[in-house]
């Protein structure tokens, strides 16, 4: 290669403003070009809004904490009303000492009997009842909870299952309220005719 200068070449004056004016644009590699367009209608088709919502739903960990409590308490009122509350006692003492109060002296016995056995009897069945009612709503009203909330949710299995004991328990106290209060369960006492 021959390096010297001809003489009938003229020299060229070259500015640092012509050098910036004559250099070439740098094109990305074709890869790189055709890499990015990919990715932008990948992000417009595959991640639209409504996915991305779902996506971040089914993220997040839902929380059953309302319908885990609903169902805790539906299963401790449904086991109070069958095995009774202090409340009931107390509620079943006060109709005993009323209706002893309401009796005369000359009073018969099938009086008698009602007021020591028959009202506390009723009265008893009755808190028990409303107990029995309160955990039979509660415990539905915990099943149904996720439902109202989003249909999709489902509940664990251990919230389900005290969930139902609840409503269970609720079912029997609710018979058995009518059971005793009706007097089909056990028949009340009667005086001995002799």
């Amino acid at each position: 290669m021959d390096t010297t200068k001809t003489p009938d070449a003229p020299e060229a004056e070259t500015t640092p403003a012509d050098l910036t004016k004559a250099e070439p644009a740098v094109e990305p590699a074709a890869g790189l070009a055709d890499a990015e367009p990919a990715t932008a209608e990948l992000a417009d088709e595959d991640l639209n809004d409504e996915e991305f919502a779902d996506e971040e739903a089914a993220a997040e960990e839902p929380g059953h904490v309302g319908a885990a409590a609903f169902g805790i308490v539906a299963a401790g009122l449904g086991a109070v009303a069958l095995s009774g509350s202090w409340i009931g006692g107390i509620v079943a003492e006060r109709a005993r000492v009323t209706s002893q109060l309401k009796l005369s002296q000359a009073a018969d016995v099938n009086a008698q009997i009602a007021a020591q056995f028959v009202d506390p009897w009723h009265t008893t069945a009755l808190v028990n009842g409303i107990f029995s009612a309160l955990a039979l709503i509660i415990g539905i009203l915990a099943l149904a909870l996720p439902a109202l909330a989003s249909p999709q949710r489902t509940l664990p299995a251990w919230v389900r299952s005290v969930s139902w004991a609840g409503v269970a328990l609720g079912a029997v106290g609710v018979l058995l309220f009518v059971l005793m209060y009706f007097d089909l369960l056990l028949t009340i006492p009667a005086p001995a005719m002799s």
